[in-house]
């Protein structure tokens, strides 16, 4: 039996808990911002709002602090959302804590002072002296995978023995475990999968729609190349896999719907989905300066064009 703490109680965070359990492990999960994710996990039977489910009884909510992550646990889960990543970045640095980590969070960051982009993983190496990083990415739907529905992800790991002992660690019969070595083109994989399936949402029929996705896999792959990942990748789990997934139903291509009509990202998000978060949108923000002035916009035309859409608050216009 190993020991795991989960940080995040977000959906990912808590229906990632049901395959460790089913391992017979040991899992804690903790929560530090959502006041209602909290209120979910302390209940008796801890019914989870957003995944619309009970969570396991053996599952141990524990508040976070300090104390908390000096404890000696076997892995380290990190569920936040990418506005976390630096909160939770400091307070393991700040502790020396050197228990091994698995990123399940998505998403890009743009540092202004070296005019780089930085993965998750990089940053947290980097700016909080985090080592023995692995990540967690692919094609799995927080909701299905509460539900038991067979999911196949991809861990990532510089050290192939330390994925596979997660992946022993964490599968089962549903939940099946791929791995790589290439955590850069794996973690850029995963965050440009959500512009590029706002770009196939907005296609206003399934022809138009299967010709975007074609075109996006090619950006995606000249990307994920560009960033020093392998192109191959692309191909995989954390590529079309996550790709098929996000645009076949979710937030990012129901936004993408909306720009496909017509509408301004700043009227659709207003009209239609007011409480969403579209993670694209986000990672849109956080790195259009970079690929405005460093790539060369007839590679990656898609991409652009979307981003002078949310950046501009323009409708988007795109030839399929």
């Amino acid at each position: 039996m190993k020991k795991i703490l989960v940080i995040g109680g977000g959906a990912m965070g808590s229906a990632f808990t049901i395959p460790c359990l089913e391992n017979n492990n040991s899992v804690t999960i903790t929560e530090p911002y959502s006041k209602v994710f909290i209120r979910n996990l302390l209940s008796n039977n801890k019914f989870h709002s957003a995944l619309k489910i009970n969570l396991p009884k053996k599952l141990k909510f524990r508040k976070f602090s300090n104390d908390l992550l000096r404890e000696k646990f076997d892995l380290i889960v990190i569920a936040l959302s990418l506005s976390g990543i630096n909160f939770i970045g400091s307070q393991l640095k700040s502790l020396n804590v050197k228990t091994p980590v698995l990123v399940l969070t998505k998403g890009l960051k743009y540092e202004k002072k070296t005019k780089r982009i930085l993965t998750i993983s990089e940053q947290l190496k980097k700016n909080y002296n985090v080592s023995n990083i692995s990540i967690l990415k692919g094609p799995c739907l927080a909701k299905e995978l509460a539900r038991k529905n067979q999911t196949s992800v991809i861990v990532a790991s510089k050290n192939i023995n330390t994925a596979k002992k997660i992946g022993k660690m964490i599968s089962t019969k549903y939940y099946l475990t791929e791995f790589s070595r290439d955590i850069k083109g794996v973690e850029v994989c995963s965050a440009i999968k959500n512009i590029y399936s706002m770009i196939i949402g907005a296609g206003q029929s399934l022809n138009a729609s299967s010709n975007l996705f074609q075109k996006s896999v090619i950006e995606m792959r000249y990307l994920t190349k560009y960033f020093k990942g392998r192109e191959e990748t692309t191909l995989g789990l954390a590529g079309v896999g996550d790709l098929y997934v996000s645009a076949a139903g979710g937030r990012n291509s129901k936004m993408g719907s909306y720009l496909g009509k017509g509408f301004t990202f700043k009227t659709a998000k207003k009209r239609f989905m007011p409480n969403d978060t579209v993670e694209g949108e986000q990672l849109a923000r956080e790195i259009a300066p970079f690929i405005f002035k460093k790539i060369d916009k007839e590679k990656i035309p898609l991409m652009i064009n979307l981003l002078r859409t949310i950046i501009s608050n323009k409708k988007l216009k795109i030839k399929v």
